[in-house]
């Protein structure tokens, strides 16, 4: 894998195929992606324009600040489906690795794949890592001066560039201040969680609890465990205060 920069521009060669459905019809088959770092949090696929296999409709012109002026298409495949103004091009770049490289919209596609497995929200970082582990350390989280959750028996997961994450069995949680929420939340390392808010008796704290209940393979050790968002809530570890992290969750 090379890595390249220009213009601030972060650009890395990938080797995995990957493949682009819409409509359950191929839109790109490629083994010679490029990830971009369009956002510091993570990259988006690139797609070499003659690994394209559906057909691209003109459909105008956007400017980004960082990347340059982009022609707009509106993807096309087989049996009528299409997604409106979901590819797009920089021809004139100042990153010249993008000049030939199609971007599609994420959310506007049906499915991703990288290699033979699906994949969710964005592409995977190839430098972040996923770690769970099992501790004994006691975990004590307070809301509004509320003891919520007290466990001996947490799984703290650790993610590069985000802060440990402790997972608590649910027979530790005051379940009995927890209410249910729609919101839902999207993974590519861990899978779907769904969220509760705490309602302490002393306010309704919206979604700062949350779960996966059927994680990716690779995030088995979390299944059924419930995580709170440490930059909102106050954390205990063997009974220390810890200092609220600063995300873009704060």
């Amino acid at each position: 894998m090379t890595v390249t920069t220009s213009h601030d521009i972060r650009v890395e060669h990938s080797r995995k195929r990957i493949r682009i459905l819409l409509a359950g019809q191929l839109v790109a088959d490629t083994i010679a992606p490029l990830l971009v770092w369009e956002v510091p949090y993570y990259p988006t696929y690139y797609v070499p324009a003659g690994d394209v296999a559906a057909r691209l409709i003109p459909a105008g012109e956007a400017d980004d600040p960082r990347l340059g002026k982009a022609e707009l298409f509106t993807v096309q495949v087989p049996g009528g489906g299409t997604a409106d103004r979901a590819a797009r091009k920089y021809p004139a770049s100042p990153a010249r690795q993008l000049h030939d490289a199609i971007r599609f919209e994420w959310a506007a596609m049906s499915e991703w794949l990288e290699e033979d497995e699906p994949v969710y929200t964005h592409a995977r970082d190839p430098h972040t890592r996923v770690d769970i582990l099992a501790s004994s350390r006691r975990v004590r989280v307070d809301i509004d001066g509320v003891t919520v959750a007290d466990s001996r028996s947490p799984r703290i997961l650790f993610e590069t560039g985000l802060p440990p994450r402790y997972y608590l069995p649910l027979s530790d949680v005051r379940t009995d201040l927890l209410r249910p929420s729609d919101t839902l939340s999207h993974c590519p390392y861990k899978g779907t969680a769904s969220y509760w808010s705490v309602d302490t008796g002393k306010g309704l704290h919206p979604d700062v609890v949350w779960i996966y209940r059927t994680p990716l393979p690779e995030s088995q050790k979390i299944a059924g465990l419930a995580a709170f968002y440490d930059e909102k809530v106050d954390v205990f570890i063997d009974e220390v205060p810890q200092h609220r992290p600063r995300t873009k969750w704060s």
